[in-house]
Parts: structure tokens; sequence; C-alpha cells
């Protein structure tokens, strides 16, 4: 890990210059839109979704990158020559170039070989260059590795990424929630609903929740494949998958270590084919395309309010736009790539119908009636 020349004043002087660029990117940004979902105002129960696409690099790990920089610079690990690498394919990939090249640096984004054209070129267009590799668990390993070589340095968002934001303010996601929703007539959501990718978000509203007390549950989702939601069931944080998640920005196939269950209140496992149908049915509704991991959130949304009618409670849920749906017009939104994949949608767009006209959730225990031959559990 790189640690600069404390004595050396210019290097001191261009930290200070670079942290002052990277806020104030921050500061000329407006905040984020909370918008409503709508749902009958009979139910008493109001879903919005916070629209984190529409930061300058479209998505959620715009807020992620930012902090990981201003991290890495204040703890004098990034320099005016540093090379910056990153294990990702994805959207945190995406928004680390955009911050490398406001400040000059290089920026190497390492990946899978099987990684698609469409996003190594939203990683080039920020500037950012783009390193296969043919092993997809070998990935980290090999960013690492890079890094040392180059004597630049390793951002390591699986780690860093719980730690890299304040969680008791400082205009974090959590706070900017909890602002937007003071003159609603359910200003204390009865539930966050998110994913989990690095862990980072959900240990930041997690710990704002509790330290500032505030009655509010958080619940994360989990795609196929991916490790958390099988360790947290069993308690047991060595569970290895094996493989990856085709729901992007979310899953892992090992539990990171930015991931902290112990703020976590409950998990749902979604199968894809149920991710996908909820994107779909939410875009439809929203008028506008939305992401995958936006539809894992609101399956599980979708259940828990269902949960809360059958109960008889009112209050508000709120859940996430976590990217676009541009990026996936040749997959999520292709009827030929989701054939492909051995999904249907058929059977989780009936429930979604369902809930939407009626607030009831049929739901079945097993994936494999929702398209999916392996996901454990459904949302109930």
């Amino acid at each position: 890990m790189l640690h600069l020349d404390r004595c050396d004043p210019a290097k001191r002087d261009w930290v200070s210059d670079a942290i002052a660029l990277v806020e104030a990117d921050a500061n000329r940004s407006a905040d984020t839109h909370l918008l409503p979902f709508p749902l009958p105002a009979s139910w008493g129960i109001d879903l919005y979704l916070k629209d984190e696409s529409s930061h300058p690099t479209g998505s959620l790990k715009h807020r992620l990158a930012r902090s990981l920089f201003l991290y890495a610079l204040c703890n004098g690990w990034i320099g005016p020559d540093t090379p910056v690498v990153e294990a990702s394919s994805g959207s945190t990939a995406v928004s680390e170039a955009y911050f490398a090249r406001m400040l000059g640096l290089e920026f190497i984004a390492v990946m899978p070989a099987s990684t698609s054209h469409e996003k190594i070129s939203l990683i080039e267009f920020q500037g950012g260059k783009c390193h296969l590799v043919d092993d997809p668990t070998a990935v980290v390993a090999a960013a690492r590795a890079l890094a040392a070589d180059l004597g630049g340095h390793f951002m390591d968002q699986f780690t860093h990424a719980e730690r890299a934001t304040d969680w008791r303010g400082n205009n974090n996601i959590a706070e900017s929630i909890y602002a937007q929703l003071a003159l609603e007539r359910h200003p204390l959501p009865a539930w966050i609903v998110v994913g989990a990718g690095t862990g980072g978000t959900s240990a930041t509203i997690g710990r704002y929740a509790r330290y500032r007390r505030f009655p509010t549950r958080l619940c994360v989702v989990d795609p196929e494949g991916s490790a958390f939601w099988p360790a947290y069931q069993k308690q047991d944080w060595g569970i290895r998958t094996g493989r990856g998640s085709r729901i992007e920005g979310i899953g892992r196939p090992r539990v990171e270590p930015s991931f902290q269950p112990a703020v976590v209140d409950r998990m749902i496992p979604v199968p894809d084919a149920a991710s996908l149908a909820a994107m779909r049915a939410g875009s439809k509704v929203l008028g506008r395309r939305v992401g995958g991991s936006t539809g894992t959130n609101l399956w599980g949304a979708f259940g828990l309010i269902a949960e809360m009618l059958e109960e008889g409670r009112k209050g508000s849920v709120v859940t996430l736009i976590c990217d676009g749906g541009e990026r996936y017009t040749d997959t999520y939104y292709s009827d030929a790539w989701v054939a492909e994949q051995g999904m249907s949608l058929e059977a989780p767009l009936a429930i979604i119908d369902g809930f939407l006209a009626g607030g009831v959730w049929h739901a079945p225990g097993s994936g494999a009636a929702l398209g999916s031959s392996t996901c454990e559990d459904g949302a109930r």
C-alpha cells in the first residue's frame, strides 16, 4: 500500500487540491430524487425509490467511488502519479474511472475476459483502461498484483466500502433519505430495502438508523449465486458459492469484508427471473427503464408491503433505483437473452400483477417455480 512522503510539500498540496476537486463534484451535484411509486391510497402504505441513476456516472456506485477516493487521498495512499487499480467490470469501475480522470490519474479496471464490450466501452469512455483476466475468481488477486507491479494503489472496494463512508451523517445516502421523507405522511420508513455488492450501502443505512434511534428495519435482498443469503441463513461467513451473480452490481461468491450482517434485520433471496420481472414491471409503472438490481429491490419491497397489508400496518418503504436500464438493452431487456439463460418471466410477472392489483403476494417458496433452478427460498 502506498504511503506518500509526508515531507514533500508539493505532494501534500496536490492531495489538498485533489480533495477539493472531489468535494466540489458532490457540492455541484443536486441530491438524487426520492420518487414515489404509485400504490392505492387506501393501502396506507407509501413506496419510494431513491433515484441513484441521476449521478454523473449513472449509478449508486458514484457515491462509493467518491468516498473511496476521499478515503485513499486522506490516508496518503494516492499521489499525483499513482495509478489506481480496481477489481470491477461494472458501475464501480465506471465511477472510479470518472474520478481518476478528474484528478489526472491512470485508472485500470481488472475484470473477467468474458465482460461484455458494452461495459468495457463505458469504462473506456470515462478514461479508464481494462485489464482482462481469464479466471473470474482470480480478479481480485490480479488487481492487487497489478497495483503492486505498477507501484499503484489497489482501491479494494470490497474491503473499504463500509469504512470509507461516514455512517453518522455528512450527507450520506441514509441521511438524505430521512431528510427527503421529512414532510411525507410516514416520515420514518418501516423498511429500507437494498441489495449488497460490497455491503457498503447496507452498512451505512443500518448503522445510521441505529445511531439516530429510528425504528426503521433494514432488509437486504440477494440474487442467485450470491453467498450473502446462505451465509446469513446459516450464520456461516466462510460460505463460498463458486459462481457470480447475473444481476450486475449485487451478489458476491463470498461474503465480502464490508458486509455487516449485524445491522441487517432481514434478508430475502430473490430468483433472477423475479428480479428481471420486477425490473420490467417497475419500468412500466415508472415510465422509464431501470436496471436489474432495482428489480431485485422492488421484488423485496413488494413482498414486505404485502406483508404489512396482511398485518394491517401502515407506513412507508424505501428502496433504490441503482442504475438505469439503458445499460441492459441486450441482456435484461432482451427476450432472447432471457431465454438463453433458461429463465421464464411469466410466473413472477403474474405474481407482481396480483400484488399491484390487490396487494396479495403469492410467491411460492421455491425459486424453481419462477424459472430458476438454483434459488433456495423466495420472498414471501
